[in-house]
């Protein structure tokens, strides 16, 4: 998936915070829920518009970036 397919920030939106494609739901919500320790399924079961593709595709994109800085 291309990232304007993922996630995009737009100032009109949550104040250009972050947010998963079609939805209002910030890309750090993912982040928080796997860092106290839920998985990708209850992120999703709560966050239902958000799909599990763009999930893994930002998941995968955060970690391409964390690598390429290292």
């Amino acid at each position: 998936m291309e990232r304007h397919e993922v996630y995009h920030s737009d100032p009109e939106i949550m104040g250009g915070t972050p947010v998963f494609q079609g939805t209002r739901v910030p890309v750090q919500t993912l982040l928080d829920y796997l860092e106290g320790g839920e998985t990708l399924d209850e992120f999703l079961d709560g966050f239902p518009g958000v799909s599990r593709e763009q999930a893994v595709a930002f998941l995968e994109m955060a970690k391409d970036a964390l690598l390429d800085a290292a």
